[in-house]
């Protein structure tokens, strides 16, 4: 089974994670929320898979290119 990690697209702020380990994310689906510049940008899963791991918690600030 191929394993692929999701990464910050933009640095920022985690405001909400609304993924936990062992949840089915549907393509689409919203992985976290990222506060930056005032804004509220959601994450999306570019395909549907199981979430093995959750790298961030709200209220951590992240780089571009981070493992979330």
């Amino acid at each position: 089974m191929a394993q692929e990690a999701i990464e910050a697209p933009l640095p920022g702020k985690i405001v909400r994670v609304e993924v936990t380990v062992g949840n089915t994310v549907e393509e689409g689906g919203v992985i976290c929320i990222i506060e930056a510049m005032k804004m509220e940008n959601p994450i999306i899963s570019p395909v549907k898979a199981s979430v093995i791991e959750v790298a961030v918690s709200p209220g951590q600030v992240v780089k571009t290119g981070e493992k979330i």
